[in-house]
């Protein structure tokens, strides 16, 4: 069979760039935003054992549309689903600037996660098809700095619209910028429809939808499990573990549970340095308010300055004149992780100086912007046409159920330890298993092989 002509280049309109460029700002703004929120949202809805689960359940509506998305784009194009990604993104939002109680809060993170989701497998399926290689470094870039600016601002946003106004508005006021995206972007969107549709090739192995929620049910049965510590907790870890087992070989790419080199490999270190980084995140506010007892303006504070490390990882991920490998910036990125987020536990665990807690915070936002543009390009380069949406999507499930597995684990740790450990040894223990995780992400990524810049 003769290979389809390839398409002739073409150079997106900028009312395009500039609202896709808007809508990662609106999700960034939200993961920032909401972890330096929620310390008071916790104490105005109570239900604080829940607390961790206000941010896995974003990541396991991530997971669920991430599977629907990659197998729509393969077989009809990103364009649809980016625009419902925004919209139940947006309906999220709402949702969750009315929340009267924890679980509709709950409900309205699900929501979001499930738009976050879909809007980002559509929009990496967006990029592989309108630039060609030479320009997506740059353009993971530009996304990854609007990933990361937002953290400039939004803790102190988040902070000043908590303490004077309510938590509500950190969600509502992100709204009028999604609107806006839509606005931008729909027209432009689908003009380029017939540019962005399938070749025809198709994946002739497509990952099955039941596994995406069977893999989802199986993280959160492991959270549940390890709340709850009791005889019951033994079966409820079994099924979830067995669900895990079942569904995983369905939603990664081959050779996953070996560790292959390649796609497989990188979708480990995806997994567990994003989930070892988020998990700590949620908690690192409520830790410095608890703790230390900063305002929420200076806890928030120390998001932003670890979001300077990750400016600079990720602009330096892109210079074409980096002497490294791209398997190697993976590398040096996950290590950088992991020496960060033990800088953080040590510091914790010892009550050493806040400066400590921002230096290890940083190095190990500069390795989150060092791997995470990585993977992403990496999998790009190794993908065929026909399963670039597929293992696209692969990579994000992979990041959206370490985040879920490991945000929760740590919610249980603390959920178990907070009541019969003083708050300095709850969250030093927490800490200390996010970094375990990191470390095995260091394993994982002299796993990947080698990658050219």
């Amino acid at each position: 069979m003769l290979e389809p002509a390839p398409r002739p280049a073409v150079e997106p309109p900028r009312t395009l760039i500039v609202g896709l460029l808007a809508s990662v700002v609106a999700v960034a703004f939200e993961a920032v935003a909401v972890a330096t929120a929620m310390p008071a949202a916790g104490r105005q809805l109570g239900h604080i054992a829940l607390y961790a689960w206000t941010f896995t359940l974003f990541v396991i509506g991530m997971a669920l549309s991430t599977v629907l998305s990659g197998r729509h784009c393969d077989r009809h194009g990103p364009i649809r689903a980016l625009q419902a990604g925004l919209l139940l993104f947006g309906l999220g939002l709402l949702m969750a600037a009315l929340a009267p109680s924890m679980y509709v809060l709950l409900v309205a993170r699900f929501v979001q996660g499930f738009g976050g989701g879909a809007f980002n497998v559509a929009l990496m399926v967006v990029v592989a098809g309108l630039f060609d290689a030479q320009r997506r470094a740059s353009i993971m870039t530009a996304f990854s700095v609007c990933w990361v600016m937002p953290a400039f601002l939004a803790p102190p946003i988040a902070a000043w619209l908590t303490e004077n106004l309510s938590w509500h508005w950190v969600f509502a006021c992100m709204i009028p910028v999604v609107v806006a995206t839509v606005v931008l972007s729909n027209g432009t969107l689908t003009s380029l429809r017939d540019r962005l549709r399938p070749d025809g090739s198709e994946d002739a192995n497509p990952v099955p939808l039941w596994s995406a929620f069977v893999a989802t049910g199986g993280v959160a049965a492991v959270q549940v499990a390890g709340q709850r510590l009791d005889l019951v907790a033994i079966p409820i870890l079994v099924v979830g573990l067995a669900c895990l087992a079942v569904s995983l070989p369905r939603l990664m790419a081959p050779g996953f549970f070996r560790v292959a080199p390649g796609i497989a490999a990188t979708s480990w270190v995806r997994a567990l340095q994003a989930g070892a980084f988020f998990a700590a995140e949620a908690f690192l506010p409520l830790s410095l308010v608890t703790i230390r007892e900063l305002s929420l303006f200076k806890a928030g504070l120390m998001l932003t300055v670890g979001s300077i490390g990750w400016t600079t990882g990720s602009w330096l991920q892109a210079r074409p004149w980096v002497g490294l490998r791209r398997d190697q910036l993976v590398q040096l990125g996950v290590l950088c992780t992991a020496l960060g987020m033990g800088v953080v536990a040590a510091a914790t665990a010892r009550s050493w100086s806040v400066f400590l807690v921002g230096t290890g915070w940083t190095v190990a936002g500069f390795g989150m912007g060092l791997a995470v543009a990585s993977t992403s390009l990496i999998v790009m380069s190794l993908s065929s046409p026909a399963q670039i949406g597929r293992n696209t999507s692969s990579l994000q499930v992979a990041e959206a159920l370490g985040n879920s597995l490991f945000v929760g684990l740590a919610g249980a740790v603390f959920a178990n330890l907070r009541l019969s450990h003083a708050p300095a040894g709850t969250f030093s223990w927490t800490f200390l298993l996010v970094v375990g995780v990191a470390l095995a992400a260091v394993a994982a990524s002299l796993r990947i092989g080698r990658v050219p810049h």
